[in-house]
């Protein structure tokens, strides 16, 4: 008897060892990465800890309760997105594989959609500029619309490259933009029907009263010869003053907004400033000519819907030549992006900032107008235009 109280001690004592460990061996779990993963050399920071990841990774893997609906890969593009987003940058993103070829394709193909430009400003999808005879436009989408869901689908937290995945889609379909406008009492559904997205260029107006109003809707490539010919129409015009119409240009090509820069500025004069922060000097930009537009009285237009390469032309020609900016405060997207293609993906990250020739800072701060006028919606709706009529005045008074 006295033999068998001692085995089943021990036995007792072996299954409580066991148990023990097991426990414990689950509580703590390991922080070297699962069998398969690669754990290169990352060569952390002090101060680092990346076992937090594996933890997390681990505590998911033996804890969900769903295990078989557990998609490593998606662990891995959810944990680089993770990564990406805790900068704060809304324009610093990860494209999965098939965001990326998606991505890829806007930028190298043929746009179908809604014809807007889209953007995060105080963490809110925001409409930079809906685009001249575009859907968004007819439609009736502004400058500074608040976007708040996009098929019934909130836009809380949203990027810009997130929603312009669901904007998107084929010639004849639908798509519902809940909008929030200032002003408005509550939001107001736009349900707009895609189209292929043909964007112009500039518009020329030669004035019975001298000025030549011109319209530069965005930085495309078309628009370097589209303004250069403009330019020589209004040399060959007789007009004593320009008027720049940078409302609702969203930006485009900086090298495109540099050559337009050459037709006002002397050759030589700073158009902007990239900053790449404190690991690299700051690279200047400058005129290249021909500077024939440089004797003539200039005032320029612009608005919330004014933004990147816009900004770069106005606070070039505001900073060189005194150039007064008439209208609203423009949007303030002022960083550069570049593409990195990685082994499971792309990432669009941003590697420098704009300056003005002055130093000042456009992103998340737009450029302040020296002349402010405002646009109201009665404004809009009887096809009155009181910028452009104050814009006028100004450089009939410059002569």
């Amino acid at each position: 008897m006295k033999k068998g109280l001692i085995t089943l001690f021990l036995v007792i004592s072996i299954l409580l060892s066991f148990g023990a460990g097991f426990y414990f061996g689950n509580m703590h779990i390991p922080s070297t990465p699962p069998e398969g993963v690669l754990n290169a050399e990352l060569g952390m920071p002090d101060g680092v800890d990346f076992s937090l990841f594996w933890q997390a990774w681990r505590t998911l893997e033996n804890a969900y309760v769903d295990k078989d609906d557990i998609d490593y890969q998606e662990m891995i593009y959810g944990a680089v997105s993770g990564m990406v987003g805790s900068l704060g940058d809304p324009y610093t993103v990860y494209f999965p594989p098939e965001d990326a070829e998606i991505f890829k394709e806007d930028v190298t193909g043929e746009f179908q959609g809604v014809g807007m430009e889209i953007g995060i400003r105080d963490s809110q999808l925001t409409v930079i500029a809906p685009m001249e005879g575009t859907p968004a436009e007819r439609a009736g989408l502004r400058a500074g619309d608040k976007i708040t869901a996009i098929n019934g689908t909130s836009t809380q937290g949203i990027s810009s490259d997130g929603a312009v995945k669901l904007i998107r889609g084929p010639k004849g379909t639908e798509v519902v933009l809940t909008v929030y406008r200032e002003g408005w009492a509550e939001t107001r559904d736009f349900t707009i029907v895609r189209d292929v997205i043909e964007i112009p260029s500039v518009k020329l107006d030669i004035r019975d009263d001298g000025v030549a109003y011109i319209q530069l809707y965005q930085f495309s490539e078309a628009a370097r010869s589209a303004f250069g010919e403009s330019a020589v129409n209004i040399i060959n015009s007789g007009a004593e003053a320009v008027v720049l119409d940078l409302r609702n240009n969203p930006g485009g090509y900086l090298e495109v907004a540099q050559y337009i820069a050459g037709w006002f500025l002397e050759r030589g004069e700073i158009v902007a400033i990239e900053d790449f922060g404190s690991d690299r000097k700051p690279k200047e930009y400058k005129a290249e000519g021909p500077s024939s537009l440089l004797s003539y009285p200039l005032v320029v237009l612009i608005n919330q819907g004014s933004a990147s390469g816009s900004e770069i032309l106005a606070g070039a020609l505001r900073d060189n030549r005194g150039v007064k900016l008439v209208g609203e405060q423009s949007f303030g997207k002022g960083s550069v992006q570049t593409l990195e293609d990685l082994s499971e993906g792309s990432l669009k990250v941003t590697v420098a900032r704009w300056l003005t020739p002055a130093g000042t800072l456009i992103n998340g701060k737009g450029l302040a107008p020296d002349v402010e006028v405002e646009l109201t919606e009665d404004d809009f709706n009887e096809d009155r235009d009181p910028q452009l009529d104050r814009a006028i005045e100004i450089v009939k008074e410059m002569d």
